[in-house]
């Protein structure tokens, strides 16, 4: 047992516990995998396959005046190294003060009946198919004088957590994206044309370069007419990748406890939070669920450290579906069992993805038929937060904002820099299309699973115009 190859993930989380001697202990074992594709000017670049070991080790010890844990992680762990880092960590829980989130660690989740098995790996043949749709999509778009930049990316990470009140543990999680940039010369007069489109996947069988390459080829056409337009607010249709950036920074704002202390946008005037109020005019219903088909994630507590939406002594916590939103109306904001019991708020762990709902059926192509005058974004780019007190963030477009005049896409309008609130975006909308699938382009490093429809929003603040992006 000296070696990755040889030490499997749920030996290593069974040594670690059982060389630990603190009060308490949970024990993670994340084991990564990941294949990717790049390319540039219609050619593969690079490919490659990673494989990876990280081990979190938490070690919680009571004391007179409270329980205090402590957390060390340490990548490429061999069975050499679990003495020295289940030490470390106790070490650090006597050194440190009392937890304020401290809580009994969890109990009576029922075992994972694949904990003992040998962790998921991805490899190079998730493309297997994909790679010669996108050899076609190269010849086309050489053909047709586009060139084609971009990536794929997929990744397999199971993990292991088990614990000293014994929990065993364990989830696979799939996670793939997909970008691709067209790029075509400059028209007479006009700048060189860009375009963007991304997807989100969980294995490449359900996502066609072909069909990417034909919508973006639309877009460098609507491009060879240049508008140029003053900043101002102008109706504008947000598409669903836009809609997920907004939205995952209003999620990762929505902490209740920091709601209660008068930090956010969700604080209510005169103390609490807003949880009960309507926040749109439309019957929006935004959610997490664990199990929604294609955007699943772990459906128990991961926490490799505590913070305002998340505790350390809740790994292992059960996740059910959530909304955060139900007919426009604020239902949840983000609770550990310490952050629940100071608001009186009910236990709602962090999500894992996020569908939103809007009920409407048309797709944005019909919304732009249905558009009089406005804009057509393709994404959002380099969004900053302004004032949490409004959770107003600025950013810029990105790859094409389109004009459209009596329901047709006339030209290409320079980018904007913008400033909303996702919050106030959502009350002002006036239409959601249909739910889709959505890679969000800002934050696809970090959160992936969405599901989106487009909104039509009458007064979108294009705050200033944007040269040289």
């Amino acid at each position: 047992m000296s070696s990755r190859t040889t030490v499997k993930p749920h030996e290593i989380v069974e040594r670690a516990l059982e060389l630990s001697t603190a009060d308490g202990c949970v024990v993670i074992a994340d084991e990564h995998s990941s294949a990717n594709l790049r390319w540039a000017g219609n050619a593969l670049t690079t490919n490659g396959v990673t494989r990876g070991r990280t081990l979190t080790v938490i070690a919680t010890v009571d004391g007179a005046e409270g329980t205090a844990s402590g957390v060390v992680s340490r990548s490429a762990v061999t069975a050499a190294d679990l003495e020295p880092l289940v030490r470390a960590a106790e070490a650090a829980a006597r050194a440190a003060g009392p937890s304020e989130d401290a809580q009994p660690l969890v109990t009576g989740v029922p075992q994972s009946a694949d904990f003992t098995e040998g962790p998921a790996e991805t490899t190079s043949a998730v493309f297997a198919d994909f790679a010669p749709a996108l050899g076609a999509a190269f010849a086309r778009a050489k053909a047709g004088g586009r060139a084609l930049y971009g990536f794929a990316n997929h990744e397999l990470t199971s993990t292991y957590l088990g614990t000293s009140t014994g929990l065993r543990l364990r989830h696979d999680q799939p996670n793939g994206t997909l970008e691709l940039n067209a790029k075509a010369a400059a028209t007479a007069g006009g700048p060189a044309r860009s375009a963007w489109a991304g997807r989100t996947t969980a294995d490449f069988t359900d996502v066609d370069p072909g069909a990417l390459d034909e919508e973006l080829t639309r877009r460098l056409g609507w491009a060879e007419r240049r508008v140029e337009l003053p900043a101002g607010r102008y109706e504008t249709l947000l598409p669903p990748t836009a809609v997920a950036d907004l939205l995952i920074y209003q999620i990762w704002s929505a902490s209740a406890r920091y709601a209660a202390e008068g930090r956010t946008v969700f604080s209510k005037q005169g103390g609490g939070t807003r949880v009960g109020e309507t926040l749109a005019r439309l019957p929006l219903s935004l959610r997490s669920d664990p199990n929604e088909p294609g955007l699943a994630y772990a459906p128990f507590m991961v926490a490799h450290s505590s913070g305002d939406t998340a505790s350390v002594f809740d790994n292992g916590l059960p996740i059910g579906s959530t909304d955060w939103i139900r007919d426009g109306r604020l239902e949840n904001l983000v609770t550990t069992r310490h952050s629940a019991r100071l608001t009186g708020l009910p236990v709602t762990p962090p999500a894992g993805n996020l569908v939103l709902d809007g009920g409407g059926e048309r797709s944005l192509d019909e919304m732009v038929a249905a558009t009089e005058r406005g804009l057509l974004l393709t994404c959002l780019w380099y969004i900053r937060e302004v004032d949490p007190a409004t959770l107003l963030l600025t950013g810029l477009t990105r790859d094409g904002v389109y004009l459209v005049e009596n329901g047709e896409v006339v030209g290409e309008v320079n980018n904007f820099r913008f400033n909303e609130s996702p919050v106030d975006v959502l009350s002002r909308a006036t239409e959601a299309g249909r739910t889709e699938k959505t890679l969000p382009r800002e934050w696809s490093d970090y959160f992936t699973r969405t599901a989106m429809p487009a909104l039509r929003v009458p007064d979108f603040n294009m705050s200033s115009v944007s040269r040289g992006v």
